[in-house]
């Protein structure tokens, strides 16, 4: 059970529902990819679906990795989990796939509370939400971010 101290709702509204991390330019650091994030406070007023926005945020081209906080419900409860996304799209380059590789563990061992790891290597994958909720529970989920399966 996660037990968070008392917010505003000013304050939830500016909790990460999605981020995308990147490699700076000179490829030595990992950070926020600029613009590639969803509040909390955007669900409903500029987003629709958080998950089909989160993955139209992911580049075609290039790695990146990902961390989305999934809500979804089985047949017994309301669940909220934090999956850590490696995106490594097919078409993304060689060496941008061994960089991003070797350095996946240091930065999940940044976060806490990421209960769900998942690589992913094209859009096939990952367009299709059935496909993250059997990541995160499999038959049992039945609904992803409020929208039936």
């Amino acid at each position: 059970m996660k037990v968070r101290k008392s917010s505003t709702s000013d304050e939830v509204k500016k909790r990460k529902k999605a981020v995308l991390f990147c490699l700076s330019e000179d490829k030595k650091k990992i950070i926020v990819e600029e613009g590639k994030q969803i509040l909390v406070g955007d669900i409903g007023e500029t987003v629709e679906d958080p998950y089909a926005c989160f993955v139209k945020l992911l580049p075609l081209d290039d790695c990146r990795y990902g961390l989305y906080d999934a809500t979804y419900e089985t047949k017994e409860s309301k669940k909220e989990d934090l999956v850590f996304i490696f995106w490594a799209p097919e078409g993304a380059p060689l060496r941008s796939k061994m960089i991003y590789a070797t350095s996946k563990d240091a930065i999940k061992k940044k976060f806490t509370g990421i209960k769900h790891e998942w690589q992913v290597n094209g859009l096939d994958e990952v367009q299709d939400r059935a496909t993250l909720a059997e990541k995160l529970g499999g038959s049992v989920v039945v609904t992803l971010e409020g929208k039936p399966l």
